[in-house]
């Protein structure tokens, strides 16, 4: 007992000492390691910070275990860490910061602005897109359509040729057709407005992605990683309708679950008083069943 009060004490005067800036302080750190962990999960980042974690691992063992020549090894492996990481993380750091600069301007972008009249247009815009998608789909036409959020893509829009027209189910299959000046490349939605077709979109480089996938859903990963932006791919060999989100791609659409998706992803984060039913990502509808091959894409 003689022992354990001085140690209750001592813990006693530290809770003491606590203040609301040192609690501040600790869910800001806690929130950072959070982010950061949720970011690199199920990206590339997360075998190279295992790598990094392992190097720390083998700095401390070398330290711990007097062992001076791997200890002199690994602190000169150190003295470069820095540059070495932003090097080899350039594709994540700049995604993360890209979007860390944009989450806390996204609640301003539309001060000032009529929401109910905004939100109208999206969902008339979804459902052009909608529409139009489900039908390539069950032609087979092969599309790739990068919805714009907070990421401005200028540099994407620069790469194609400037529409800037309402974006009807019609003029989207049209753009599309194979015979299309225009329809090899991606399109890009501004605003509610079907703004540039004919674009070019970096490929992803994550090898962890399965062979079956072609070039189209290759691009479409690729702006996800790079981007907040929402990417619509109709897969030209099989009609499979998927959507590539932060470096995700999620298959087998219907008309109903891509809707639905894409109202979740456009509206529902400015009006979270209107509450949206997400069908589960099971399979298709009838009206997309010619589309069966679900294991093949473009």
């Amino acid at each position: 007992m003689e022992y354990i009060m001085p140690v209750l004490s001592y813990l006693w005067n530290i809770i003491r000492s606590i203040t609301i800036i040192d609690i501040i302080d600790i869910a800001i750190v806690a929130f950072v390691f959070y982010y950061v962990y949720k970011f690199i999960r199920e990206r590339r980042a997360g075998k190279l910070a295992a790598g990094i974690l392992i190097l720390l691992l083998v700095l401390l063992l070398s330290d711990v275990l007097k062992m001076h020549a791997m200890q002199f090894l690994m602190q000169n492996v150190f003295q470069v860490g820095v540059i070495a990481v932003i090097i080899v993380f350039q594709p994540e750091l700049r995604s993360a910061l890209e979007k860390v600069g944009a989450e806390p301007f996204k609640s301003l972008r539309s001060i000032g602005e009529s929401k109910a009249g905004e939100s109208s247009q999206t969902i008339a815009m979804i459902t052009s897109l909608t529409e139009a998608v489900c039908d390539m789909s069950l032609d087979k036409t092969g599309a790739l359509i990068v919805i714009e959020r907070t990421t401005k893509l200028g540099d994407i829009i620069k790469s194609g040729t400037i529409i800037n027209a309402n974006p009807t189910a019609f003029l989207i299959r049209n753009i599309f057709f194979n015979k299309a000046p225009l329809h090899d490349g991606a399109m890009v939605i501004r605003d509610n407005r079907l703004y540039a077709a004919g674009c070019f979109l970096p490929l992803s480089t994550n090898g962890d992605i399965i062979k079956d996938l072609g070039t189209r859903h290759r691009a479409a990963i690729g702006m996800s990683e790079n981007s907040d932006a929402v990417i619509v791919v109709v897969s030209e060999e099989t009609g499979t309708i998927s959507i590539a989100l932060e470096g995700q791609l999620k298959r087998n659409f219907s008309y109903n679950t891509l809707k639905s998706e894409l109202v979740s992803l456009l509206v529902t984060e400015n009006q979270p008083q209107k509450k949206v039913v997400r069908l589960p990502h099971i399979g298709r509808d009838d009206d997309n069943k010619s589309n069966d091959d679900d294991n093949k894409s473009n």
